[in-house]
């Protein structure tokens, strides 16, 4: 992915954000919260120092989906946009998806592969983590 130009937002254009440098990991998550809040079977993120994103829209509405973690989802369209949490304090992940060109960030693995659907498998090769993988 180029270094300019790294923009994203929600299905409706209400939220808008430019993201500068490389994401510090990128993976597909298979828990069940992601599952649910994305009301799909597994959801693709890229995690980056929260000064790296800036929104340049309306700010996405939180909503806390535990008692440590927040998520970010268009207040209009719902998309979601974004995941914080208590335990990756100063990081955000944004949803590779809401990228304008989602084809340039590449997952690296999988984590929460112990809830993963026995019905989804992907032939990628990439490395599988029970729960997060270690952060070095």
């Amino acid at each position: 992915m180029e270094q300019q130009g790294r923009e994203g937002g929600c299905q409706c254009g209400n939220i808008r954000y430019r993201i500068s440098g490389d994401p510090m990991l990128a993976a597909i998550c298979h828990c069940t919260m992601c599952r649910r809040a994305n009301a799909a079977p597994a959801v693709a993120w890229a995690m980056y120092a929260q000064d790296q994103v800036r929104f340049t829209g309306e700010q996405p509405q939180p909503y806390a989906s535990s008692p440590e973690a927040r998520r970010g989802f268009c207040p209009r369209c719902g998309t979601q946009i974004s995941f914080t949490a208590s335990f990756l304090p100063g990081l955000i992940d944004i949803t590779i998806g809401s990228l304008d060109r989602p084809e340039a960030v590449a997952p690296t693995l999988h984590y929460w592969h112990s809830e993963h659907l026995g019905w989804v498998e992907f032939a990628d090769g990439l490395p599988r983590f029970p729960e997060l993988p270690p952060f070095e």
